[in-house]
């Protein structure tokens, strides 16, 4: 089973990697949501940051805000990445710069809710670049740089959707399928050469995911809402730690778990009455 998230409120991220202080970090999908929270408990522990996402005024106002209270160095840098080869585009401009990425936070993402056949083919087809091949080109244009050097750390941002077929959100659950797989088989592979991969699982958070997927959120749903910083915690506190995965939040750790126990029939006809028509 995946480690339970502890939710207190204290968090410790490794202050240092094999004897060198953490300088920098990547968070994707700065401008909302996670990319927030994974900001501000970053920048309390004195990690400068980049922050990138397509709008440029939300990270800028995040950026003066936690330079102001942080006394960290941020560098906004605006992009779409889910543009083809825009991973490459991103890594040339910290490197033209010089600056090195120690903590990557690949973040950025977004889900789509209805019938995939009533859903317009090119907006499946984006969101399967952002979740799934941006997610790939950036571990590994970062990772090459953090196994060179022997150290780094990489938290990747599956789902609890993660775990099983989920109708309505079927292309959605599978990128996250996707991320959780690939997040624990480079924890493996990377961990010899120093860099730490963890794969954070959340449940419904209050984030905003719902308006941007279109998605209802049913009574059910609403009952096992997390709020975003204890989430963003678990990810930092399991990445920290050096664990393959951890999902947020004690009763999606029993969601994930009963999977074990049921028919995949059964996991699916469940997922459709948690999450609504």
């Amino acid at each position: 089973m995946q480690h339970t998230a502890d939710t207190g409120t204290q968090i410790s991220v490794v202050e240092k990697l094999d004897g060198t202080p953490v300088k920098r970090a990547l968070i994707t999908g700065a401008s909302s949501g996670l990319g927030l929270e994974f900001a501000e408990l970053l920048a309390a522990q004195k990690v400068n940051l980049v922050l990138a996402a397509r709008r440029q005024e939300p990270m800028e106002k995040l950026a003066d805000a936690l330079r102001r209270k942080h006394g960290v160095d941020i560098v906004v840098e605006p992009i779409d990445l889910a543009a083809p080869g825009a991973a490459a585009c991103l890594k040339s401009s910290l490197d033209e710069r010089s600056l090195q990425i120690d903590i990557l936070v690949n973040n950025a993402g977004y889900g789509l809710h209805g019938a995939f056949l009533e859903t317009p083919l090119e907006r499946t087809t984006d969101m399967i670049q952002l979740n799934i091949t941006a997610l790939t080109e950036l571990s590994y244009v970062f990772g090459r740089d953090m196994a060179a050097r022997g150290s780094g750390q990489i938290l990747l941002i599956a789902s609890l959707l993660a775990f099983q077929p989920v109708p309505t959100f079927a292309a959605y659950a599978a990128t996250k399928s996707y991320v959780l797989a690939f997040g624990e088989a480079l924890h493996d592979e990377l961990r010899p050469q120093g860099v730490v991969v963890t794969s954070l699982c959340p449940g419904h958070t209050e984030t905003g995911f719902d308006a941007a997927a279109g998605a209802p959120v049913s009574p059910m749903l609403r009952l096992l809402t997390m709020k975003p910083r204890p989430v963003a915690e678990s990810g930092l506190r399991a990445l920290s730690q050096g664990k393959a995965s951890v999902i947020a939040g004690f009763m999606n750790n029993v969601v994930a778990f009963s999977n074990r126990l049921t028919p995949r029939s059964m996991q699916r006809a469940t997922m459709k009455r948690i999450l609504g028509p």
